[in-house]
């Protein structure tokens, strides 16, 4: 170190710092506002990216189609010729407004075909629709019969993984899953709201399995004090268009230590 800098002083209402302190301090103002950029950017890249799931809050629109009331309670509306996806139909699954599900708001609509209003949820492929109470109208089918339901059989299957309300995990909450999600998850399905089984393969490519008595009924709240929890189920697995279901004895529901495997056959 030089005397000039031994012997520099500054005080600090004097207009300019002498040059050793003064080049002192730009090093060190540089070596801050490059430390915090640097913290800015790995919290950032830390950060878990939320999921590209939907709710049209507010926004309700005017659906059409032909209601069915299980397994699960939904609307399907058939898909114009030329679709990207090879379902010739989509599934629009039925929840009324707040916590509650909305099965007796189509009681009794079972195979009609109807008019209503809603607001979209979807996520993943998976459709919602947040029902408007006292909106479904029965119209005239522009066809004198129903089309038969079309259900693939995969086989019995043993799968690992979360059980979710779907209305919060399809998008009305992000992420809408685990247990920072669990209270909120156990209303909802108390109240109506359908429960989904949602797993991961090996490569982080998740499914989701709409949940089923043996007899095709809702599980309901057989299955609360598994929620949020790594769970393993064994049941029947079918695909019914685009939309996979999990029919299994909920009393056979398996709680698992967490850290175990995801996905098994």
């Amino acid at each position: 170190m030089s005397d000039d800098q031994v012997d520099e002083f500054y005080v600090g209402y004097q207009p300019v710092a002498p040059p050793g302190i003064a080049k002192t301090l730009r090093r060190v103002s540089a070596a801050l506002l490059f430390g915090i950029l640097l913290l800015a950017v790995v919290l950032t890249l830390g950060q878990q990216r939320l999921p590209a799931s939907f709710f049209e809050y507010g926004q309700r629109r005017d659906f059409e189609g032909v209601v069915r009331e299980r397994p699960i309670a939904m609307l399907i509306v058939d898909r114009p010729r030329g679709a990207l996806s090879a379902a010739s139909e989509s599934r629009y699954t039925f929840v009324g407004e707040g916590k509650h599900g909305a099965v007796s708001e189509v009681a009794g609509f079972e195979g009609r075909h109807v008019r209503l209003r809603g607001s979209l949820i979807y996520r993943d492929g998976i459709t919602m629709i947040e029902l408007a109470s006292g909106t479904v109208v029965v119209i005239p089918s522009p066809s004198e019969t129903t089309p038969p339901l079309k259900r693939d059989w995969l086989g019995v299957q043993t799968l690992a993984g979360e059980i979710v309300d779907s209305k919060c995990y399809l998008g009305v909450m992000n992420p809408g899953s685990r247990t920072p999600h669990r209270e909120c998850a156990v209303r909802c399905i108390s109240g109506g709201v359908p429960a989904l089984f949602v797993v991961e393969n090996f490569e982080g490519e998740k499914a989701a399995l709409w949940l089923t008595t043996p007899d095709g009924g809702a599980v309901g709240r057989q299955v609360l004090d598994l929620i949020a929890r790594p769970v393993e189920i064994t049941g029947e697995v079918t695909r019914e268009g685009d939309q996979l279901y999990l029919r299994a004895d909920p009393r056979a529901y398996r709680a698992l230590a967490r850290g175990v495997e995801p996905l098994r056959h």
